[in-house]
């Protein structure tokens, strides 16, 4: 997990450098220290009532959108919603995508981004509601192929991937999580398609519903 000094230090990095990306032409020379802005959100994702929508999970997003890079319309843009896609996260609200969506409308502007950039950011934290993004959706694409590309991770790391977020929901009863969960499983199987990018669709789709099947069986055998 990524929560020694260095490693935090280059997710503040990769922020300014999304950051800087994402302001109009001459806005760094006058616009905000990143670095608060970087902190405060590193602050949310180091939450204690997380286990899986931590860091590790940050930066897993990230990695992944350097990957897919190339089909977005503006990368840093989709790297700055990965930052706020999950930062406001209580497992026990159903309106975090809303809210975190709501701070990235407040930050952003202060941080320099211009309004067109603010509210793209914003869009694209809002569909990781349903991670359904349309076929002309380039930036909705990578971001929401990027959130979900752990649904195609080895056996062992799905494994622990399961396992956190049972841990964010340890209030919810067994008989009653099994059900809810296997109702998301079920919903994501039933998408023609998982992943949106050609790399994703290519690299990633067999394999995360293959998991996704597995785990949707032991569900149903308790």
């Amino acid at each position: 997990m990524p929560d020694d000094l260095d490693a935090l230090d280059a997710l503040r990095t990769r922020w300014t450098r999304a950051l800087e990306g994402s302001r109009a032409p001459g806005a760094p020379d006058r616009a905000p220290d990143p670095t608060p802005y970087a902190d405060n959100l590193l602050a949310r994702w180091q939450e204690p009532q997380r286990r899986y929508h931590t860091v590790t999970h940050l930066t897993a997003v990230l990695d992944h959108i350097d990957v897919l890079e190339e089909y977005a319309d503006a990368p840093d843009l989709v790297r700055l919603a990965a930052w706020f896609h999950d930062a406001v996260y209580l497992p026990d609200r159903s309106e975090n995508e809303e809210r975190s969506a709501r701070l990235a409308e407040r930050a952003l502007p202060e941080a320099g981004v211009p309004s067109p950039g603010t509210a793209e950011v914003a869009r694209l934290v809002r569909l990781t509601i349903g991670h359904a993004p349309t076929d002309d959706d380039r930036n909705g694409q990578v971001l929401c192929d990027a959130d979900l590309a752990i649904l195609a991770s080895a056996p062992p790391a799905y494994a622990e991937y399961t396992a956190a977020v049972r841990e964010e929901y340890t209030f919810v009863p067994d008989e009653a999580f099994r059900a809810g969960r296997a109702a998301i499983l079920r919903q994501l199987l039933d998408l023609p398609r998982l992943f949106r990018t050609p790399y994703g669709e290519r690299e990633w789709e067999e394999r995360a519903r293959e998991n996704l099947r597995a785990e949707l069986t032991r569900l149903g055998s308790g």
